[in-house]
């Protein structure tokens, strides 16, 4: 069933589980994922970064994950992440996006406000979730992409204040893309940050934080994490095995029935860790 996540988000900031959101890249992970969150009866949301709105146009997108979605036995939202053109945003939410990202980290914090502000304005009215950052998470295989730049709580409070965002990503040492090695959460300025806005928390850079912080961070008034690189890996790498394994095969679904497994037993996992009433 299609969702907007604002009430689920809410309500997982302030309980023991925080939503997972999965950046994916095709029919094959998407619905790999939504099996997943079937399975295990979770709400989650199937999510779109530059990179695959760059490869294929949004309103496919729209068209695929939503329909999708609207099959699921379980809350699922379609979500533009990362997404700095106004007009790309503007497409999304008529394509049936339920929930749209405006990254304007990287701008000076009265821009930053003042760009949000104009999302959320155009978002509200089509019922589409917003969620804005404050503070600046980089990337790990893309160096001077974004800023390295921990969130300041009181320009978090501002924002969130000024922008009425209904979630708000915030860096607390967290990296975009980690593949073998893991970020240090400072869980100090997470508290703050918690103790100060009413607005649920989203962490970007799920796959690079250590499974301890992760469960350590259900605890906290965390509402979503993103998850992309994991699920990548897992797809890519059991892609290749079975390249190697079958090489006379041409088949692109035959070969894609085990890499499409092996997205929904990390999806899975991540479900389970996201989760400590389990």
């Amino acid at each position: 069933m299609i969702c907007n996540m604002k009430t689920i988000i809410k309500e997982a900031a302030n309980s023991n589980y925080i939503v997972p959101g999965f950046n994916v890249f095709g029919y094959e992970d998407a619905i790999a994922v939504v099996r997943a969150a079937e399975e295990l009866n979770k709400p989650s949301l199937l999510m779109i970064n530059k990179l695959a709105a760059d490869y294929m146009p949004i309103e496919y997108w729209g068209k695929l994950l939503r329909a999708i979605a609207e099959d699921a036995k379980v809350p699922i939202s379609v979500h533009l992440d990362h997404c700095k053109n106004f007009d790309l945003i503007i497409r999304a939410i008529k394509s049936g996006f339920s929930s749209v990202m405006y990254d304007g980290s990287q701008l000076p914090i009265e821009e930053n406000i003042k760009r949000t502000k104009e999302i959320t304005k155009v978002a509200k009215v089509f019922d589409v979730s917003v969620e804005g950052e404050i503070g600046s998470v980089p990337y790990a295989d893309i160096p001077g992409h974004a800023k390295d730049l921990l969130t300041k709580v009181d320009d978090a409070v501002r924002f969130t204040t000024e922008t009425n965002v209904d979630w708000v990503a915030v860096a607390v040492g967290q990296v975009h893309r980690l593949q073998h090695t893991k970020s240090e959460i400072n869980f100090d300025i997470l508290k703050e940050i918690q103790n100060n806005i009413s607005k649920p928390i989203v962490i970007h850079g799920g796959s690079g934080i250590k499974e301890t912080d992760l469960i350590k961070m259900t605890k906290y008034k965390v509402g979503k994490i993103n998850v992309g690189t994991s699920l990548r890996m897992a797809f890519g790498e059991e892609l290749k095995h079975q390249v190697i394994k079958n090489p006379e095969e041409f088949d692109r679904i035959k070969l894609f029935s085990e890499p499409s497994k092996a997205v929904i037993e990390v999806t899975k996992k991540m479900f389970n860790i996201l989760d400590s009433n389990n």
